[in-house]
């Protein structure tokens, strides 16, 4: 569990994301993550590294079918 703060908010936005059912520590979080992008570095390379593994059957696959066959825009593309 996280550290408690104390934050201002109008009572008309914290009515409004009781309402959408968001959670404004959550939210919080995820801003922070957004913004500051070295906040909790090892974690995001650690879920990248984990999806990356999940999908990676998928993903080469799907390149291998492009080197192949190309991709559908080849006779489309004016650059």
């Amino acid at each position: 569990m996280g550290e408690r703060i104390t934050l201002e908010l109008d009572s008309e936005s914290i009515a409004a994301a009781k309402e959408a059912g968001i959670d404004l520590s959550q939210l919080l979080v995820h801003a922070l993550r957004r913004r500051l992008p070295k906040l909790h570095a090892a974690e995001r390379e650690a879920t990248a590294r984990q999806w990356y593994e999940e999908n990676k059957e998928a993903i080469d696959s799907h390149n291998k079918f492009v080197e192949q066959h190309g991709l559908f825009s080849d006779g489309f593309r004016k650059f």
